[in-house]
């Protein structure tokens, strides 16, 4: 065995200290702490043993978890409110043929728009797999909808239901009753019905108050024919612009919705409809997650004028408006980027007769500011024709007030003037402008041009034009608020905003038969 070495001669050798705590002591110290551990699993369920180690605010946070708790499921909810979901079917005689490329699904965006192969309608004639027709044929289709009152009157999307020769609904129960069409309105997809053969029908209370981003949504409807489901997500966004027009304010919902589910309600968790489903963001035509959803306050208004006259009426002051960009503000050296830049009066309209012009930007009605272009046509369409409106107006730099009396918004849309694409190319090239990148001419010497402003003759398609959107034929009738007819006036308009040290100058452009301004950046030197 060999022995261990003597180590306390040498002078670094130091003497051991003794552990502080010997074998006794940790044996008592652990006999201590068993003890405790029973008497802490011997307690009674009051006295939690996690409360022994919790700190008040450790405390204070569960109590708060505690009590924004939500129930496991919506089984109660959907018990109550699923019977007054009613499921749509239509029959529309010769009124749909299959596109030549096969592809059925429905749209709410014109053909060929940038949005049309992304947003889909879910519902309408076309809706549903395997309930097509061709031209000559009884096409049928389905959706949802529901009843808001017990007498049978029902909400469903206009889409659903136009130009339906016969309407038929069939409620949670199985029945089958018939439906008519009491006025449908185009421009917010909505549509009344009126089902026949029952007075004490369950419905639906619309919400009196708008969701919050992140509440509870359920969504009831007939996906795909299949009838009553329902699925759950929550407010994803509100205030959504989808590019359907101007009265756009839709609630984005995450509740999986699909073919079938138009009309269908979006009920909060007091078993209130917050919103009537109406489109779908969707690459492939399934649900993905992005759903719309038309608002509980828009539902009445425009209901209450359908059941009392079958349709809308809609205030209007006669302009096409467009949103005042960061470029165009720094133009008309507004500080800040909101209110409606009025692009054009239309001619012998309220606006026109009041004095507003083009270039004018309005900024509130009646006292409450205008955030943008959107918020004013939903704000004048919301007002009855015939009713006084004070409109606050930015007017060349100045502020002024303007009262007028609303007009009646038609209830067609006026066709575009027809336009030349083609009206540039002649003998006459024009003459460039520096640094915009872009050659003009005078339009009366462009055949098509028209006798006003100037002609975009040729475009460089990598300047500031170009990037702006300008194309050949394009009329520039305006240049930092000052009417052009002359390549050179257009020069001196450009040279006085520089001095004016402006960062862009704002142009308003004729396109197409539509007016629109434009904040073209200007090149520095």
């Amino acid at each position: 065995m060999t022995e261990r070495p003597d180590l306390s001669n040498l002078p670094s050798y130091r003497q051991p200290r003794r552990s502080v705590f010997s074998a006794r002591k940790l044996a008592l110290m652990a006999s201590v702490v068993a003890g405790l551990g029973a008497a802490v699993y011997g307690f009674s369920p009051s006295t939690s043993p996690a409360d022994l180690f919790s700190s008040p605010a450790h405390a204070q946070v569960n109590n708060e978890v505690r009590q924004v708790e939500r129930p496991v499921g919506f089984a109660d909810i959907v018990e109550r409110v699923k019977p007054s979901v009613i499921s749509v079917k239509v029959n529309i005689k010769e009124k749909i043929a299959s596109n030549d490329d096969g592809d059925d699904s429905a749209s709410p965006f014109q053909p060929g728009s940038p949005m049309e192969r992304f947003f889909r309608r879910f519902g309408g004639p076309d809706g549903i797999p395997g309930m097509k027709g061709g031209r000559g044929r009884v096409v049928q289709g389905q959706g949802s909808g529901f009843f808001i009152s017990a007498d049978g009157y029902a909400v469903t999307n206009n889409h659903v239901v136009d130009g339906a020769d016969k309407v038929e609904v069939t409620t949670d129960d199985g029945k089958t009753y018939t439906a008519k069409v009491i006025g449908t309105d185009q421009r917010t997809d909505l549509a009344l019905i009126k089902v026949e053969g029952g007075s004490n029908f369950p419905f639906a209370k619309l919400a009196d108050s708008k969701p919050r981003i992140g509440d509870w949504v359920l969504a009831v409807g007939n996906p795909f024919g299949l009838g009553g489901t329902v699925t759950a997500g929550i407010v994803s966004a509100s205030g959504r612009d989808i590019g359907n027009g101007p009265y756009d304010d839709f609630i984005q919902i995450d509740a999986p919705v699909n073919k079938g589910n138009s009309g269908g309600p979006a009920f909060d968790t007091n078993g209130e409809v917050m919103g009537v489903n109406t489109a779908i963001y969707s690459p492939s035509g399934g649900s993905v997650g992005i759903a719309f959803s038309i608002p509980a306050n828009t539902v009445k208004s425009v209901v209450a004028q359908l059941k009392d006259k079958g349709s809308v009426s809609r205030g209007w002051i006669g302009v096409q408006i467009q949103p005042v960009t960061s470029d165009i503000a720094d133009s008309l050296g507004m500080k800040k980027a909101e209110g409606a830049l009025v692009a054009e009066p239309q001619a012998n309209g309220p606006a026109a007769k009041a004095g507003i012009e083009s270039g004018d930007v309005i900024t509130a009605v009646n006292g409450e500011s205008v955030k943008d272009a959107r918020e004013l046509a939903r704000t004048i369409g919301g007002m009855a024709p015939g009713a006084t409106v004070k409109l606050n107006v930015l007017h060349k730099g100045q502020d002024k007030v303007v009262n007028l009396t609303l007009g009646q918004l038609p209830n067609t849309v006026e066709a575009k003037a027809d336009s030349d694409k083609d009206s540039g190319k002649g003998a006459n090239r024009g003459t460039d402008v520096p640094k915009l990148g872009m050659t003009v001419a005078p339009a009366n010497s462009v055949a098509g041009a028209g006798k006003e402003g100037v002609v975009v003759t040729e475009v460089d398609p990598k300047s500031a034009a170009a990037e702006r959107g300008f194309k050949e034929g394009d009329v520039i009738l305006e240049v930092g608020g000052k009417s052009v007819a002359t390549a050179g006036e257009v020069r001196d308009a450009i040279n006085a905003a520089r001095t004016d040290n402006k960062n862009s100058v704002l142009m308003r452009v004729k396109s197409g038969g539509q007016s629109r301004f434009v904040a073209v950046p200007l090149a520095k030197g």
